[in-house]
């Protein structure tokens, strides 16, 4: 393994490491919720107020660190969830876990940020998106993965052993950046303002609001897959779970795939990933009540949504090359934004149409966001004239 690789590696490995922090805590709740007496809904601020703190901090952090030297960044980042995941681990009040929840959270887009800046650093122009895709691994497994392997530990031994396996990643990571991750000086002496004129361009804003509406398009739907099975499908447990893991392993597929697509063909990929997702979406609402065909289908949508994390990343770094930080800072705000508002139309459509219905925040969104994307080609056309 040469060391452009061993780099991307532990950039993924660390990557799976924060992300699963973030995300693990979603198969934890009902056992928190038991341990520290409280209700689910008062439990589940710990998945929301990590999402506020990451919305919020997205855009800031990595561009107030961009000057400091990488790995220094890296490891202070990594040393801050090591610590708040210990703090979780022995904590026996609610609110000093929760508090160590947020601390993390404002630091999670800086690590992310670094390592997709790092990872396209350590390769040709060509191969930038090639290794973003590899890094992208890292966060899907976290999203999809961690979740099953925490409700594991917790389920099959307790919560402290799920808890301590938030701080056994970490604690890897930090050893392998310690020793393999060479210094790495901030990209170049760019001034905050120089940066922040990304902003001034109606492109940016442009490819905002198209990253928004793909993680809308996706986590619209995603976030009430399990109602969906559950209600529509009539699934029993076992195929629930099975559906889940391919929705999660074609996700992974979808990652490497768009690396190729974006390296290759990035306009065509960005124009063509919409219009399949409503055609994955039409299928899902004519046969989702089919377990055989939700099987397969789960596979299709699964791989384009892996697909959709690259281009949403793709959309707005390409817009603002010149602030690589700062504009995968706005991407994970942009990101958690999309979530957010998917998901809150998506329980409007399950409240008033019922839980099928869930289906049509997935293609109404990716029809809007076609407008945007056209949007986008005509902004990226009006630069290159200039």
């Amino acid at each position: 393994m040469n060391n452009n690789k061993l780099i991307i590696f532990i950039l993924t490995i660390g990557v799976f490491g924060i992300l699963n922090t973030e995300m693990g805590f979603i198969g934890l709740i009902p056992q928190i919720a038991e341990q520290f007496n409280v209700s689910t809904s008062t439990a589940g601020w710990l998945v929301s107020a990590f999402a506020i703190g990451i919305a919020i901090s997205g855009p800031i952090t990595p561009l107030l660190l961009s000057k400091v030297e990488r790995k220094k960044v890296m490891l202070t980042v990594l040393i801050i969830f090591i610590i708040s995941n210990i703090i979780t681990l022995v904590t026996t009040h609610f609110s000093i876990l929760l508090i160590a929840r947020i601390i993390p959270a404002i630091f999670h887009p800086v690590y992310i940020a670094l390592a997709f800046s790092v990872a396209a650093d350590s390769v040709s122009t060509e191969d930038e998106p090639k290794a973003v895709a590899r890094v992208f691994i890292g966060v899907s497994a976290g999203m999809v993965v961690g979740v099953p392997i925490v409700n594991f530990l917790a389920q099959h031994y307790n919560l402290y052993a799920a808890l301590a396996f938030f701080v056994i990643i970490n604690m890897i990571v930090l050893l392998l950046t310690i020793f393999f991750i060479p210094k790495m000086p901030a990209k170049k002496a760019v001034t905050y303002g120089t940066q922040l004129r990304v902003l001034k361009r109606p492109l940016t804003w442009i490819s905002i609001m198209v990253s928004i509406l793909f993680n809308a398009a996706i986590f619209g739907v995603y976030t009430y897959l399990t109602d969906f099975l559950n209600i529509v499908t009539e699934a029993t447990g076992y195929f629930v779970s099975i559906i889940l893991f391919l929705y999660g392993i074609s996700n992974i597929l979808g990652n490497i795939i768009a690396g190729k697509l974006l390296a290759s063909i990035p306009q065509k990929a960005i124009y063509t990933l919409p219009v399949a997702l409503i055609l994955a979406y039409f299928a899902i609402f004519a046969l989702g009540s089919h377990v055989i065909p939700m099987l397969f289908l789960s596979i299709l949508w699964g791989t384009l949504a892996g697909i959709s994390a690259n281009v949403t990343q793709f959309v707005i770094t390409s817009a603002a090359p010149d602030a690589p930080d700062l504009s995968n800072g706005i991407f994970l705000s942009a990101v958690n934004t999309g979530t957010t508002i998917g998901a809150f139309f998506g329980g409007l459509f399950i409240a008033n149409l019922g839980s099928k219905y869930v289906i049509m925040v997935g293609i109404l969104t990716c029809i809007l966001n076609i407008l945007f994307i056209i949007l986008r080609h005509r902004q990226f056309n009006v630069i290159k004239e200039i």
